[in-house]
Order: C-alpha cells, then structure tokens, then sequence
C-alpha cells in the first residue's frame, strides 16, 4: 500500500487539541451562523495572536477564503497582482473568477515563489486601457509555494506601491505558521498594509477550517450577507471555530499551531540534511523542492513513497505536525536506495 506521508501536509490527521475542542464545543446548544460563543471566543484568540481589531470569519476551505477575500478587495472587471505561481493563479481552478464574477489574475515572476519588486512595479505601471482588466490589489502568500518565507520587511517593500495607489492587499497564510515558525514575526501584519489576512488551520493540523481575519474593518460592510451569498456561512459554525480554540491554545503565543509548525520545519531540515538528490530551492518552512528525474522518481513511489510532480518540475516533498524522525529516516534511507 503506498505512503502519503510526504504527499502533502494535508494528507495528516487532526493534531489530539482540534479535536478535544471540537468535543468540547459539542456539549450543549448554540446559536447558529457563525453568532456562537465558540466563533467569538477564537475570534478573540485570533484578534490577540495578530495584536490587532479585525472582523474574523471562519470557511470550510483556502480556496473559498481566498476567492471570497479578493472579492471584496476587486470589483468584477478588475484583476489580482500575484505571483505567477500562487495558488490562486495555479490550484484554486479559476475560484476567483468564479466568486467574484469575472475578477482576473496577473501572475508576476520571482524567484522560489516571491514576487519580485521590478516586476511588481512594471505591472503597477501599465497604463489602463479598456480591453485589459487593470491591476487592483496584490495578493501575496507566506510561506510561499516553494517553501520559502518572506519577512515582515520584504513584505512591506512589495506592499509600499500597491497601497501608494490605494490598491487592496491579501495575505494567502495557508502555511503562515510554517512562516511565523521561521521568524515572520505575524504581528506586523496589521501594520505593513494587509487588508485581509488568512490564516490556514487546515494544513497546519486541523480539520477543515480557514480563518479569514479583516484587518481592514471598513471591508467588512454586509460581511454575513455576503458570505451567505458565497456559500461559507455555515449554519453549524462553531464546528469550524472551534478547532481554532485547540490550534492557539490560551498563552498568546500561538500554542499548537505555532509549536507543531515548528516541528514540521525541523523535520523538512533534517530531510534536508539526508537528500541525495539536489534541492533547488531554500529549505525555511516545511517543504523541499528536489531536482529528480523520472525514473528515480518511480523507483521511489514502487517503495510506497508518493510525493508531487511540482509547477517547476521539481519533486516535492512536505512534512507535516505528524511527520515523525522515524519516518524522515526511514524516508531517508528509500531515497539513498534509489539516487
């Protein structure tokens, strides 16, 4: 039977503190649509993670909370800035588009998933013209798709000319504590120009659930109208902001889902450390990115060990909250076997 250890990181349970709250959160009744005392208190925990008044809402998908964000930072005729392999541009199957009734997407280059800053400029100077969708807001994404991470710093450099022409600002933290467990410091968010942040819980340990933050509250109008009309006010909502009580814990500090992060990164790094095979960008979050041929690469998945065909031709490899030492070893010693 094969191995879907190195998949991805969503092909990993539920970290043993989602689902002790989703427990909890099931005694008693509740008020629906996302109104609960469960949604208020992670919302709570949330608003203090960031250090930071936002509006917080809960989705049961990235996809859903990317697409629906942007619709509220782009009016159907107008298009998203992101980088040329995000997300949103590459696995999300047009969800933009489709939310946001028409809303375009321009992929910029940059080296391992970031945006680079001529780039940028150069998309931001087009002049507008009737037959193209113009540029309206910037979407960004930490730790990127290559497993890279952006600091607080380069994000601010990026952001500086969108908001110089009072353009809208996503933040794609699918992975944002894979960032925030390699030194992205997630309380300068609010202060660099984000207009809406998501933050993942799926991928980071959690069962389905995205927490889309507006840290821009003036975005916020009809909020509830709105993501009723997209589909993503669900009636049972506490189910999806529970798991959030379990991911953050009550110390501030990001509690499980900052701590288990940290774990994945180290365990990327000590894969790292016992690849045969070239890595072709940074290891600083949870993934690695290995320049291997075909045929090793079917040597490898005949040993049970499937990994992705990636945008860049790469093969990818992702750890995850449960990924074990035994298992990167064990992993290890395959990949030896057949380089």
């Amino acid at each position: 039977m094969a191995r879907y250890d190195f998949a991805s990181d969503n092909v990993a349970g539920a970290m043993p503190e989602v689902i002790a709250a989703i427990v909890a959160a099931n005694e008693g009744t509740a008020s629906g649509y996302g109104t609960d005392h469960v949604s208020a208190a992670a919302a709570d925990r949330i608003r203090a993670l960031l250090d930071a008044d936002a509006e917080v809402r809960f989705t049961a998908s990235g996809t859903a909370a990317n697409a629906f964000a942007l619709t509220c930072l782009v009016r159907p005729h107008e298009a998203v800035l992101a980088h040329e392999h995000a997300h949103i541009c590459t696995d999300e199957t047009g969800a933009p588009g489709f939310f946001g009734q028409g809303v375009g997407l321009i992929g910029l280059p940059g080296a391992s998933g970031k945006i680079a800053l001529p780039g940028l400029e150069l998309a931001l100077n087009e002049p507008d013209v009737s037959y193209r969708q113009p540029a309206a807001a910037l979407s960004l994404t930490n730790a990127t798709e290559y497993g890279t991470v952006y600091s607080a710093d380069d994000l601010a450099a990026l952001i500086a000319p969108v908001k110089a022409r009072g353009y809208g600002v996503h933040l794609d933290g699918a992975r944002l504590a894979n960032a925030v467990a390699a030194g992205f410091d997630l309380r300068r968010v609010a202060k660099i120009g984000v207009d809406i942040l998501v933050i993942g819980g799926t991928k980071a340990g959690s069962t389905p659930t995205e927490a889309v933050v507006f840290l821009d509250k003036a975005l916020a109008r009809r909020l509830d109208a709105r993501l009723k009309h997209a589909g993503q006010l669900v009636s049972k909502g506490r189910f999806l902001s529970a798991p959030w009580l379990g991911l953050l814990g009550e110390a501030g500090d990001g509690g499980p889902w900052a701590a288990r992060a940290a774990h994945a990164n180290a365990m990327a790094r000590k894969l790292a450390a016992l690849m045969p095979f070239p890595l072709r960008h940074p290891v600083e979050a949870n993934g690695l990115f290995v320049d291997m041929d075909d045929a090793a690469l079917e040597r490898l998945r005949a040993r049970g060990w499937f990994v992705y065909r990636f945008l860049d031709g790469t093969a990818r490899f992702m750890c995850s909250w449960a990924t074990t030492p035994e298992m990167v070893e064990e992993l290890g010693e395959a990949l030896k076997a057949v380089a």
